[in-house]
């Protein structure tokens, strides 16, 4: 199929060449045949004597007498003939009196007025059945034949409100009395910008004709079939599947054809329900006319996406959302005027998304070229079907079948990429099938495997114990170095100064090695104060990354618990863990966004303040509970000490930086920063979280962690 599809870009010239000349030789053809046996009437008179329509049905054209602004019957027409000789207007049909000249000027669309025709016939037909295929007249008519009345569509009035519009196409059967046939019409039209006859009459033998027009309703019913079965099929096709939009717009645009294929050539919707409104019949076709520019270039884009810019997407969009407006809220004797509009806006989104389908197809594109040729086709159906029905072409009403075309082509490019992705899914099962093998085989040796895998282990473990000794002798130089930075910093940078300018001014000279120790001292408490503003400043600001990740907060507690056990403990306090129900086989997990690193170390902030304010003998507790708020899981760490305890009108301002409680009557004075509660607090909001502290300010203190938590989704 890729083979078929692709093509070099000499071979796509060729192909669109050869497309347009197919086009322009065919239009030629057959504009050739139509004209080539055309016979006009003259002045009101058309001379069939040489011509035997019973067997060779032909069209009226030609040259009828007209009567502006007057409803004349047969026999007034007969009256004044007889009191003023021969009329001496005449209007050629088919055509609409939009723009003839009348004593000077040129006439409106609407109005009303009476035709007459005289038909000179062969001496073979004036005794055969003959009959005449009315078209649809703008806008109603009342027909005559030999002065009796036979055909009557709508109701003809001189004015808006004593008419009643309608459209449909009609058989009419005569026997001619003699070889002289006699057609006088009345057409009144004030809901049109064009009156008048504009389709042709057709004239012959009843049943030639009865047959050949039947032919062509059984080929537009076809049509209209086809396009009608081919939408549904689409559409349902994209209920079935809807992450593939293509089917959704395609179905769209057949659906909508086939609708327009029963309102216009025999108008068969009027056929099958003739008292249907003709405005409401109106309004859908030209709001089928209008959407199908801006459908179609929606199936280009859920193919070719990349090949339609966004201001074309948003002009499509409003041009076509004010064109489909004025179909809806105005009536025909405006809308139609917009007619030739809605045909260039129609030209021109083809003509656009062609220019994409060359591209595309030049790319190779699969499915470009025959898009491009289909595009083309229809292209020239529609063109003129805007020709003819602006009664600039005289080829009729071929889009129907333009459109059909373009459709079997969709159908095909659509009916690829299902195969396409049908024998995707099959490869695809067959490598899962190979994959499932190989699984099984793997499975048959896993004893092994699993062999293999605890001996691996086992030298880990191995591993693991080594490094754990090298930890254990790292750890002890770690605690001194932490001794070191957590030792009291006894003198505020006004005492440094002090001790600065006693050693410039030699004081003390025995005492200044004292003094510049001193220094050194304050100097590295400065030092950390500063890394820890510099920390907390990024995290107010934004400017710390953060890796969010799924992690069950029992979990998290547990690494915590186990990584700060010893600290704790070496400084003479219980380190105690309660999990609560978290941990049961049965239990579901509070499952949380977190950073690990950042989470534990605003933990840890917490737990070194307890540390600090917690007297030997006494004990730190880290607890997790869960509580539901709106129907939204929170997960509660909870860090209680047996400290000296905050009193409560300190507890709103203990999370603000430098904010530092001094307890009145302690014995040794604790030295901190002020900054390791501001810093946990801003990890915690980042994590979407709350922290607050409790105290009676006498039986120690307890901080609450406050985490939303996720669904872990099943399995």
């Amino acid at each position: 199929m890729r083979g078929m599809l692709r093509f070099s870009s000499r071979k796509i010239i060729l192909y669109i060449a050869a497309a347009i000349m197919v086009g322009l030789v065919t239009c030629y053809a057959v504009i050739s045949a139509s004209n080539s046996t055309e016979i006009q009437s003259d002045k009101g008179t058309l001379d069939l004597s040489q011509v035997q329509v019973s067997e060779r049905p032909i069209k009226l054209q030609g040259e009828w007498e007209f009567y502006w602004h007057e409803l004349l019957s047969p026999n007034d027409i007969h009256d004044r003939i007889a009191s003023d000789g021969n009329p001496n207007r005449w209007i050629n049909l088919p055509n609409s009196w939009l723009g003839y000249r009348l004593d000077g000027q040129q006439l409106s669309g609407t109005g009303f007025a009476t035709f007459r025709v005289m038909i000179q016939l062969s001496e073979q037909d004036r005794h055969e059945r003959l009959a005449l295929k009315m078209p649809s007249i703008f806008h109603a008519y009342k027909l005559w034949v030999n002065g009796e009345p036979l055909a009557e569509v709508g109701v003809v009035g001189q004015d808006k409100s004593s008419m009643t519009p309608r459209l449909a196409t009609k058989f009419v059967y005569f026997h001619p009395e003699n070889n002289t046939v006699e057609l006088v019409i009345q057409v009144s039209n004030f809901h049109h910008k064009r009156g008048g006859i504009t389709k042709f009459i057709e004239l012959g033998g009843s049943d030639v004709l009865t047959v050949r027009t039947h032919l062509k309703i059984a080929g537009e019913i076809f049509i209209t079939a086809s396009l009608m079965v081919i939408g549904l099929y689409h559409l349902l096709l994209f209920i079935l599947r809807r992450k593939d939009r293509a089917p959704l717009f395609f179905g769209l645009f057949a659906l909508l054809l086939g609708i327009r294929s029963l309102l216009v050539g025999e108008l068969l919707l009027t056929q099958l329900w003739p008292n249907f409104p003709w405005e409401i019949q109106f309004k859908i076709e030209y709001l089928t006319l209008c959407s199908s520019g801006y459908i179609i270039t929606r199936y280009y884009i859920s193919i070719f996406a990349n090949y339609v810019s966004r201001w074309f997407r948003l002009g499509s969009r409003i041009v076509t959302g004010l064109l489909c407006l004025i179909v809806v809220a105005a009536p025909a004797i405006i809308y139609t005027h917009v007619l030739s509009v809605i045909g260039v806006v129609v030209v021109l989104h083809m003509l656009y998304l062609m220019v994409g389908l060359v591209q595309s197809a030049v790319q190779r594109k699969e499915g470009a070229l025959i898009f491009l040729l289909a595009s083309m086709v229809t292209l020239v159906t529609v063109i003129n079907d805007f020709l003819y029905f602006n009664e600039w072409s005289s080829i009729g009403n071929t889009s129907p079948l333009g459109l059909l075309i373009f459709t079997v082509a969709q159908m095909f490019l659509l009916s690829s990429r299902f195969t396409k992705t049908a024998t995707n899914e099959e490869r695809i099962a067959r490598e899962l099938q190979e994959a499932n093998d190989k699984l099984t085989e793997m499975n048959m040796n896993l004893e092994q495997t699993v062999q293999e895998r605890t001996h691996a282990l086992s030298v880990a473990h191995d591993n693991l114990r080594i490094s754990y000794d090298r930890l254990l002798l790292s750890e002890q130089g770690r605690k001194k170095l932490l001794s070191y930075i957590t030792h009291d910093l006894r003198l505020p940078l006004s005492s440094m100064l002090g001790y600065v300018e006693a050693v410039q001014d030699g004081v003390k000279p025995e005492r200044n090695e004292q003094y510049l120790r001193y220094i050194r001292d304050n100097t590295i408490r400065v030092n950390r104060m500063i890394e820890e503003l510099s920390y907390l400043s990024h995290l107010e600001t934004g400017q710390v990354m953060f890796q969010m990740e799924p992690i069950p907060v029992a979990q998290f507690l547990r690494q915590f618990y186990d990584q700060y056990e010893l600290v704790v403990r070496d400084t003479g306090l219980e380190f105690v863990l309660d999990l609560g129900d978290s941990e049961d086989p049965g239990s579901e997990s509070l499952v949380a966004e977190i950073d690990m690193q950042r989470l534990d170390q605003a933990l840890f902030n917490i737990v070194s303040n307890a540390m600090k304010f917690t007297a030997r003998g006494g004990a730190v507790r880290i607890a997790l509970a869960v509580n539901e708020v709106k129907d939204r899981r929170y997960a509660n760490i909870c860090v209680e000490d047996t400290g000296t305890g905050i009193p409560p009108e300190h507890l709103e301002h203990i999370f603000e930086r430098h904010y530092r409680y001094e307890q009145p009557g302690a014995e040794k004075r604790v030295e901190g920063s002020g900054l390791g509660l501001a810093i946990c607090r801003e990890i915690v909001q980042v994590h979407g979280g709350t922290v607050r502290a409790e105290s009676d300010g006498k039986t120690g203190a307890a901080f609450y962690i406050s985490i939303p938590c996720i669904r872990r989704e099943e399995g």
